[in-house]
């Protein structure tokens, strides 16, 4: 089968034959500095520069869940084979999942990648998805002949059609656009393109159709995801066809599946216009979504208001707001009886932001600022929290709280967590079973 779609791709380049050979690889990743391997070399070797080390209690304990298949769509897998200062890296991503090193080990590079895989499963532009591509192109990689360089990314996702992996190729220099992707399932190839002519901004692809055809050959635009466009290409006609319709509607979900938060303490503090409650990634709007949330869900604000008498300070009875008709929308927390209640704005950024992420921890994707997939009902789609900075102006006992409300909802499957840490709240991951500890070293 793998012969049979590079021979549907036709005839390209040697740069691009070696791209679709292996692992997608980009032109040029030799570093003649420190003798690296090329970047297809490197995705061969069997040791990685960045050294991966999850943590052994919650291996132990992810593995019977690793070993049944996933009811919902999940990225299971993270891989930056030529990526920023990673190179053959190969990341497990469970129910909750932490990265944590020093500074420049590349844990924000890690979500910065997924972010953008995120972005590109949604339907965006490279542009979009990588605003600042150069930034992501390895660390001393020299350009190639053609004064090429560029960048290599994948995941693997799970869920009811199995595991399904994608990878793909960016050039980054001279010129943003796609030169290789490759979708494939169990080693079987279900769409593969290259760039063929690179004086055409599209790419030839080969996807999987069975029967007396066996591919199907089509020009794809070379900035955009082929996986997510093949729901709107292929027919479901035969059973192959079926396949690669399945493994790119999981891909898509999966991806789609995505909240990037970051809360901003300084914009949550100001009272906000009444408006339909849905949190934005940077969690200014924070008062309005609990003024949804206490009217429209008791259960999740009573969990939200147990969760701040842990996270802030002073007592706490539960949360308010004041929302006079027609004017702006203000959160306070209760204080209790003959105690006057506090305003947001008067608490410090660790409560600000301790309060935002623990909402989006007991939420879900209708009151986040995000376009959920349409392809799946609400209940069969796990929605992935990314934050960077995650335990950023936290103090322990917020930190311990707030993996306390990821593990509570990673369980129940709906919300998993995908975050970069500090070291103390690292050290409190690696004594709960459940949560991974991804140690990054420079």
């Amino acid at each position: 089968m793998d012969a049979t779609l590079d021979a549907a791709v036709g005839r390209i380049s040697a740069a691009t034959a070696v791209a679709l050979a292996d692992p997608l690889a980009v032109p040029a990743q030799a570093d003649p500095a420190d003798g690296a391997p090329t970047a297809s070399a490197a995705a061969a070797s069997a040791a990685p520069a960045s050294a991966v080390r999850a943590d052994a209690a919650a291996d132990a304990a992810a593995e019977p869940a690793r070993q049944q298949p996933h009811r919902r769509p999940v990225l299971t897998e993270l891989r930056l084979s030529a990526f920023g200062p990673h190179r053959a890296a190969a990341f497990p991503l469970g129910p909750v999942t932490l990265f944590a090193g020093p500074s420049g080990s590349g844990k924000s590079q890690a979500l910065a990648a997924y972010e953008a895989l995120a972005a590109l499963g949604s339907g965006a532009t490279l542009e979009e998805a990588f605003p600042d591509p150069r930034a992501r192109i390895p660390d001393r990689a020299v350009p190639d002949a053609q004064r090429r360089r560029g960048f290599r990314l994948g995941c693997t996702v799970d869920g009811p059609a199995g595991p399904v992996r994608l990878d793909l190729a960016v050039q980054a220099e001279p010129t943003l656009r796609i030169v290789g992707e490759r979708l494939s399932q169990d080693g079987q190839i279900l769409l593969a393109t290259a760039l063929r002519d690179p004086g055409r901004r599209s790419v030839q692809a080969a996807w999987l159709t069975g029967g007396a055809i066996g591919v199907t050959r089509a020009p794809l635009p070379d900035d955009r995801l082929g996986t997510a466009l093949l729901p709107l290409r292929v027919a479901g006609s035969t059973a192959g066809q079926r396949q690669v319709l399945a493994a790119a509607e999981q891909a898509v979900v999966a991806l789609r599946s995505v909240f990037p938060c970051d809360p901003r303490p300084e914009r949550m503090r100001a009272a906000v216009p009444r408006g339909e409650g849905r949190l934005l990634g940077d969690c200014a709007n924070l008062a309005d979504v609990l003024r949804r949330t206490r009217h429209e869900c008791g259960t999740r604000h009573a969990l939200l208001a147990g969760a701040a008498r842990t996270g802030c300070a002073g007592p706490v009875a539960g949360l308010d707001v004041r929302a006079p008709a027609g004017g702006p929308v203000t959160a306070v927390l209760d204080r209790g009886p003959a105690r006057p209640a506090t305003e947001l704005a008067r608490l410090g950024a660790g409560e600000l932001r301790f309060l935002a992420l623990a909402l989006v921890l007991l939420t879900g994707p209708g009151v986040l600022a995000m376009d959920p997939a349409a392809e799946l009902l609400s209940a069969q789609q796990a929605l992935t929290v990314l934050a960077d900075g995650f335990d950023r102006g936290l103090d322990r006992r917020q930190g311990a709280e707030l993996l306390r409300l990821a593990l509570l909802s990673g369980g129940r499957g709906h919300i998993r967590l995908v975050a970069a840490v500090g070291e103390e709240t690292a050290a409190t991951a690696r004594r709960l079973a459940g949560v991974s500890v991804v140690d990054l070293t420079t």
